[in-house]
């Protein structure tokens, strides 16, 4: 799936080259994997140029080479042998060079993350040193650059499968299961990553993007998004808080600071800092967010929300308005 790259910030630059690609390594458990995948391939492709080679002798070479290709002894040990060897040398070494990554070792990290696979995007939850549930956020996993992170990945509906190539390799998000990843990104960026388990109508259309800051940066993004949403201070951003209250947008969507607290949807307390909306599809901006308000389903058919079509323009770009102010 291809998307547009987003604007990037002075304290999470892009890396542009490469964006979600498995090629481009900046973990250094990406980079693990990365090795393996060479070794593997170059592998199979030296045994592969071995057999043409041979093929080639058996079919087109001379007489003489073609008897001694007939003989069991060759047979033996190119059709048992070789391949036995060679295939067990690459699984052991596969095993072992994989070990680190799918088991890393030393005490936790020093910050948790719960990833939820949702119908069809993320719900992010930054948990307290007891398990809790310190801050609550959709579709962008912030982390700081350089510390490794542990994420909860966990799903109450189907089996998804967390992917953010750039820096680790999939793990299956399985129901009434945790599943527990380490990750950590060498320099600050951008890295998207996306469900890769076929999860029904809108899969290819559920990605999300790990942000990674220097440290500083990311303990004042922490303690901006633990703030509540401020009340809005002009005309149209004040009628935008009163029709999504009085539409029952509170029911689905969290705003922290309203009286709206729903559990279904996204929490929205801070939306207009995010740089994409529905989950990696749209970049994040009043059009693309009163879009996704009038007509959701024609942008990502069967996602939960319904389309509001019945407000006005000038109400529509209230509502969106007001959404975009909250950061």
């Amino acid at each position: 799936m291809t998307a547009a790259t987003p604007p990037a910030s002075p304290a999470a630059p892009l890396h542009r080259e490469g964006v979600q690609s498995a090629l481009e390594a900046w973990s250094d458990g990406a980079a693990q994997l990365l090795e393996i995948t060479w070794v593997l391939l170059i592998g199979s492709a030296a045994i592969f140029v071995a057999v043409m080679v041979l093929v080639a002798l058996a079919v087109l070479g001379p007489q003489r080479i073609r008897a001694a290709l007939g003989r069991h002894a060759w047979v033996v040990g190119g059709g048992i042998v070789f391949p036995t060897v060679v295939l067990t040398g690459l699984l052991v070494y596969t095993l072992s060079a994989a070990g680190p990554v799918s088991h890393p070792r030393g005490p936790s990290a020093a910050l948790r993350i719960e990833v939820t696979g949702e119908l069809w995007w993320w719900r992010v939850r930054y948990l307290d040193g007891q398990g809790g549930v310190l801050l609550e956020t959709a579709n962008e996993i912030h982390i700081p650059a350089g510390q490794p992170v542990d994420l909860a990945l966990v799903s109450d509906n189907v089996i998804h499968s967390f992917w953010v190539p750039n820096l680790a390799g999939k793990l299956d998000m399985i129901p009434g299961h945790v599943n527990w990843l380490r990750i950590e990104a060498r320099e600050p960026g951008v890295y998207r990553g996306q469900c890769a388990e076929y999860c029904g109508a809108q899969h290819a259309k559920m990605a999300f993007h790990v942000v990674a800051q220097p440290l500083a940066d990311f303990e004042r993004w922490l303690q901006q998004q633990l703030r509540p949403a401020a009340p809005p201070q002009e005309p149209v951003l004040q009628l935008g808080q009163r029709l999504f209250l009085e539409n029952r947008c509170g029911v689905c969507h969290t705003v922290r600071g309203t009286p709206a607290d729903g559990r279904l949807g996204p929490e929205l307390t801070h939306v207009g800092l995010r740089d994409w909306v529905a989950a990696g599809i749209l970049p994040n901006n009043q059009g693309t967010l009163a879009g996704w308000i009038a007509n959701p389903q024609e942008i990502k058919a069967g996602a939960r929300m319904p389309a509001y079509q019945r407000f006005s323009g000038d109400e529509l770009r209230a509502l969106s308005a007001w959404l975009a102010s909250l950061r």
